[in-house]
C-alpha cells in the first residue's frame, strides 16, 4: 500500500522503517527541517523498561498535592481553565487504583521489553551508532519512603518480566563509582542490567537515512493542516509546504504527531486523551577531569534521569502540565543543575549547560495508542509519554504489522 506517515520523530521514523520493511511505499511529512527535532531532540536518552510504573499509581495523588505551590516541583500542574487538562486529570485519577496500576504496568512492560528486543535486532541489521551504552539503568533513592514504595513496584515489574533488582547504597556506588561523593545521601536503589541508554536524536536521524535507502520519501518543512474524510475513510491530507498549499493521498495514514495528534483528530470526531507533559533537559559538556556517571541513572524522588552521551551528560525529567507552552522556565532549569551538583559535586562542566524542553504525549494510564482508529485507513501511534524512545521500535513494528493485516507479535490494548 501507499502509506503516509505524519511526524518524523522517533515514533514516526520507526514506523516508517518497519512499514518500508513490510513492502509498503512510504512517505513521511514533518513541519521541522530534519527528523527528530521536537520531543525526540534532547530527551533523557534511556531505553528504560525499568520505568514501566506509570505516573498514575496509588501514591501519585498525594505526591502531587505535596508539590502544589512549588515552582521546581517534579510534577507541576499550572492551574488554569483548560477543559482538556481537566478531562485528562479526571481520567488520570481513575487510573490511580492498585488494580489499574497493575494492569498498566503489565501492558507497558510487555511493549517495552518487546521494543528493546527489536532495537537490538535493528542495531545488528543496520550497524547504526548513536552513542549507546549497554550498562543498565540504576535507580537511586535518598528517601526511605520512596525506596519502600519502589520495592513494591519492583516486585510487580519482576512478575511481568522486568528484572529490576534491589541493591544497597554501597552496591549503588559499586555499580556507578561517580556516586561515591553522594554516598551519605543514598539509602538504596534498584538496578536493571538489561536496560540501555543512547542519543534518541542521533538514532532518529540515522534511522531516517536507512529509511531513505529503502525508498522512503521525507518531506520536511511541511505542516499537516487537515485530514479530509470521504465516507468512513480518509481521502487525503491538506498540507502547507515550502512552496504553498498542497494535498497528499494514500491508501493508509499513520498519525505519529505526539502531543499534537489530538488537535488533528478532533475535527474528525476522534477525541484522544493525550495531553502534553513538558519535560526539561540540560546537556553538559564534560571537562576531562570530571567525575561523571557512565551508567545511566534515575533519581526517582526528583523525577530526573542522567545519561552519558560521549563526553556529555544529559540530565532530563520532571513534568509540567501547561498546555502547548514550550518556553523554558529558569527555575525549573536551575533545579536540574542543583540536583546534579548534589549528586555529582565533582562534575566539572566544560562550558554552560544547554537547556531544552519538549512536549511528551501523555495518556492518563501511560499506555500508548497503537493501532487502527474508528476509520479503517487511519492508524495511530502516539501517547508514549516519557517512554517514546523506549517503545519506539516495538511500537513501530507492531503498527506495521497491523497496517499490513498481520497480528502483532505482542498483545496490544484495544482502544
Amino acid at each position: 500500500m501507499k502509506v503516509l506517515v505524519l511526524g518524523a520523530g522517533v515514533i514516526g521514523v520507526s514506523s516508517a522503517w518497519y512499514l518500508a520493511k513490510s513492502g509498503h511505499e512510504v512517505s513521511v511529512v514533518d513541519r521541522q527541517p530534519a527528523p527528530g527535532m521536537e520531543t525526540s531532540f534532547a530527551n533523557g536518552g534511556q531505553i528504560s523498561v525499568s520505568h514501566a510504573e506509570p505516573w498514575s499509581n496509588p501514591h501519585a495523588p498525594w505526591r502531587a498535592l505535596s508539590w502544589i505551590g512549588r515552582e521546581d516541583a517534579p510534577l507541576l500542574f499550572r492551574l488554569r481553565w483548560d477543559t482538556a487538562l481537566i478531562d485528562w486529570s479526571l481520567r488520570f485519577l481513575r487510573e490511580c487504583t492498585a488494580q489499574r496500576t497493575r494492569a498498566n504496568i503489565r501492558d507497558i512492560v510487555a511493549l517495552a521489553l518487546y521494543s528493546r528486543t527489536q532495537l537490538k535486532a535493528l542495531r545488528e541489521e543496520t550497524c547504526i551508532q548513536y552513542e549507546h551504552l549497554e550498562r543498565g539503568i540504576l535507580h537511586v533513592y535518598t528517601d526511605r519512603r520512596e525506596l519502600a514504595t519502589a520495592h513494591e513496584a519492583s516486585q510487580v515489574l519482576h512478575e511481568f518480566g522486568c528484572d529490576r533488582r534491589t541493591v544497597s547504597a554501597d552496591e549503588c556506588v559499586a555499580i556507578e563509582p561517580a556516586l561515591q561523593a553522594a554516598r551519605p545521601l543514598l539509602v538504596g536503589g534498584d538496578y536493571t542490567a538489561e536496560d540501555e541508554s543512547g542519543n534518541a536524536h542521533v538514532f532518529t536521524r540515522k534511522l531516517a537515512e536507512q529509511c531513505i535507502r529503502l525508498g522512503v520519501d521525507f518531506h520536511y518543512e511541511t505542516t499537516v493542516d487537515k485530514l479530509c474524510k470521504s465516507g468512513d475513510r480518509i481521502s487525503h491530507a491538506l498540507l502547507t509546504t515550502p512552496t504553498g498549499r498542497d494535498s497528499a493521498g494514500a491508501d493508509a495514514y499513520v498519525v505519529a504527531l505526539g502531543s499534537y495528534t489530538p488537535l488533528l483528530l478532533r475535527p474528525l470526531g476522534i477525541r484522544l486523551p493525550v495531553y502534553p507533559a513538558k519535560g526539561y533537559s540540560a546537556t553538559v559538556a564534560l571537562d576531562a577531569s570530571s567525575i561523571a556517571p557512565s551508567v545511566s541513572l534515575t533519581d526517582d524522588g526528583h523525577k530526573l534521569v542522567f545519561s552519558r552521551l560521549g563526553q556529555r551528560l544529559r540530565i532530563a525529567g520532571t513534568a509540567e502540565f501547561n498546555g502547548y507552552n514550550t518556553e523554558l522556565n529558569e527555575v525549573r532549569c536551575q533545579a536540574l543543575m542543583k540536583r546534579t551538583r548534589q549528586l555529582f559535586p565533582e562534575l566539572r562542566p566544560a562550558g554552560e549547560p544547554e537547556f531544552w524542553c519538549g512536549l511528551r504525549p501523555a495518556t492518563p494510564s501511560n499506555v500508548p495508542f497503537i493501532g487502527r482508529s474508528a476509520l479503517p485507513n487511519l492508524y495511530l501511534n502516539t501517547g508514549h509519554g516519557t517512554l517514546g524512545w523506549t517503545m519506539a521500535c516495538g511500537a513501530g513494528k507492531a503498527l506495521a504489522d497491523i497496517v499490513s493485516g498481520r497480528a502483532p507479535e505482542i498483545r496490544l490494548r484495544r482502544f
